[in-house]
């Protein structure tokens, strides 16, 4: 009796070490997030921009993206845009949308411009020399050098971090409990990472090709539209002698669906015209 009360004394404690130690490892496991979550690397992951380096920056750093605005009066509208057209293809660029308009005082061709950022100052005074007048010519510039920084700064850090999250998921993750932590934190980190790095090729892709936006106008003298059409003779004659073949192609082929009755009735006048005799 009483080596069954030890056995049953010594089997619990057993069990009750067991359970202790697995609390310690799982709380180990989170010291262990906590402390990749806690390094100066991770803690640079937030909100705050990062802030600018003193001294001058160089112009081939920054990231600055250009675009522009331009309305021009031309003699040919077509003609203009082929040599345009031509123009942008020189210097690597293409266009990316066109919208032709035609009203009764102006022929307008408005086309966008994507072209290499070195040479748009160059493409665009080409273009220019294209109008007879220029209406009007706006460009502009936006420097996006800090936020482009900031997102490779912080996806780098990010970056770090996910890798150190995957060291913790394969040498300490014990239960499932640790393994569906340390994923739900990899996915978060990932979700920002792809985020971060979608925003940056944006601005890469905005920063390499820059935006021109032409709008071609040419006035042609103004006509009144007639309220109603005439058709010149020759066409009505010509459309006459066409609606004549055609009905008696009809006619025809009328005759030719009906023949049964004809030769009945061919037959019919026959016999009169005999039994008359």
């Amino acid at each position: 009796m009483k080596t069954n009360i030890f056995k049953s004394i010594l089997f619990i404690s057993l069990a009750l070490l067991l359970v202790q130690c697995a609390k310690q490892e799982s709380k180990n496991f989170d010291m262990s997030l906590e402390e990749v979550a806690e390094t100066p690397e991770a803690k640079a992951i937030n909100n705050t921009p990062t802030p600018a380096k003193p001294g001058v920056q160089l112009l081939q750093d920054l990231k600055i993206i250009k675009n522009a605005q331009c309305r021009f009066k031309v003699t040919n509208v077509d003609s203009t845009t082929a040599r345009a057209r031509t123009i942008i293809q020189a210097y690597g660029g293409y266009i990316s949308d066109m919208r032709f308009r035609n009203t009764t005082a102006v022929l307008e061709n408005r086309f966008t411009v994507r072209i290499p950022q070195e040479h748009f100052e160059t493409a665009l005074s080409e273009l220019s020399a294209l109008a007879d007048f220029v209406a009007h010519k706006n460009i502009t510039s936006t420097d996006v050098s800090e936020e482009y920084v900031d997102l490779q700064t912080r996806l780098a850090t990010k970056l770090e971090v996910k890798q150190r999250y995957d060291a913790i998921l394969r040498s300490k993750a014990k239960t499932v409990e640790d393994l569906l932590k340390a994923e739900d934190k990899i996915r978060v980190l990932q979700e920002e990472i792809e985020a971060a790095q979608g925003r940056l090729k944006f601005l890469s892709n905005k920063v390499a090709l820059s935006t021109i936006q032409i709008d071609l106008y040419q006035t042609v003298t103004y006509t009144e539209t007639p309220k109603t059409l005439t058709t010149p003779f020759g066409s009505r004659a010509k459309k006459s002698v066409s609606l004549g073949w055609e009905m008696v192609q009809s006619i025809f082929l009328g005759l030719l669906y009906i023949w049964p009755l004809l030769l009945i009735a061919l037959g019919v006048l026959a016999y009169f015209k005999y039994r008359k005799k």
